[in-house]
């Protein structure tokens, strides 16, 4: 059995609207998502004791998502991740993007789809956003119908994606939920053991660009299809961290895609998606400046997020999967989060 239910988060400032919060409870689960940005603001898991700890980054507040921050837990579109120089080309038109990140256009530009209010509707077992992204937000073409659908059931957290668009549009979403296995608001996310499903990773250049390349996994820090100690890992290879796009199985099936267990608690995240690639970051910008829930101070490295999504800057690499969304065909991806403990 899921409940939800519906309360008043906060209120926008100069009248601009209502946020609300829906809260979905399972035996297993509970989660928190307010209408601003879809954003999910608290997932209480159990331990092995029974014990249920806040294990997503945020804040208690509606203010805190409303100042400048790292896209705790939000939606983030119409196009996730990086295009390289706000611009790409189609149809012989150019575009041109908001550029808020180094040289390049991030996450849907200034006021992406994680800065917006979205209209709800309760379902039996959880909610349902939707909003129309008008035609040249942001600087994309065409009118975009969006809904996104969060549903529970157990220890699974299930995400569904749609949109629509009455002109060819690049579409990309995801959800850019940072996870701490030991509850948040722990120093950092060291003694989790990763395993991420992908036999190739898209190396960046400085401004965290793909650089086209597709490069097997072997031999490679990247390489972490059997558990690696992420702490060790890190020291091991002499790496600051990931911020990186890992291959997965090119079918638009439900496939594994990562699995992350924090021995200490016994809390195992599993994720599932039909997505082709996940970008596995571990809070690299992270730097103590922001304070949380619970006066969690949030430092490097203690959270990471696995975003499910078409591989980045794909709008200008023909190689890359399709990522254009053409008027009649209707977008459409799911991504599961399964909890449990081992």
């Amino acid at each position: 059995m899921v409940s939800v239910t519906r309360a008043v988060f906060g209120d926008l400032p100069l009248g601009a609207g209502t946020v609300e919060k829906f809260q979905l409870q399972s035996d297993l689960l509970r989660v928190d998502i307010i209408s601003w940005g879809c954003t999910i603001t608290a997932l209480e898991v159990k331990d092995r004791q029974g014990r249920a700890s806040d294990v997503v980054l945020g804040f208690a507040e509606l203010e805190g998502y409303l100042q400048k921050q790292p896209y705790f837990g939000a939606v983030v579109g119409r196009v996730a991740n990086r295009i390289a120089k706000g611009t790409f080309t189609l149809d012989g038109k150019e575009y041109k993007l908001a550029i808020n990140n180094g040289p390049n256009s991030l996450h849907g530009g200034v006021r992406g789809f994680d800065k917006v209010l979205w209209t709800p509707q309760v379902l039996s077992n959880g909610v349902q956003f939707s909003r129309v992204s008008p035609d040249g937000e942001e600087g994309y073409p065409g009118e975009l119908k969006v809904w996104v659908t969060y549903t529970l059931d157990g220890g699974e957290l299930m995400v569904n994606y749609r949109a629509q668009s009455n002109q060819t549009t690049p579409v990309n979403l995801t959800n850019h939920s940072y996870f701490n296995l030991a509850g948040q608001g722990s120093p950092n996310i060291y003694d989790h053991e990763v395993t991420i499903e992908a036999d190739a990773f898209l190396p960046v250049d400085e401004t965290l660009i793909p650089t086209g390349e597709v490069v097997p996994v072997q031999g490679t820090a990247f390489d972490m299809r059997k558990p690696v100690e992420l702490g060790k890992h890190l020291q091991e290879f002499h790496i600051n961290g990931f911020d990186h796009n890992f291959c997965l199985k090119g079918s638009n099936e439900k496939h594994f895609c990562a699995r992350v267990h924090h021995a200490g608690s016994g809390r195992v995240l599993e994720v599932y998606t039909t997505q082709p690639g996940v970008q596995f970051y571990t809070g690299n910008f992270l730097d103590g400046t922001l304070t949380g829930k619970s006066g969690a101070v949030y430092r490097k490295h203690s959270g990471f997020c696995l975003e499910t999504q078409n591989w980045p800057d794909a709008v200008n690499q023909p190689h890359f999967p399709p990522v254009l969304l053409r008027p009649g065909e209707e977008y459409e991806h799911t991504t599961w989060f399964k909890f449990s403990v081992a």
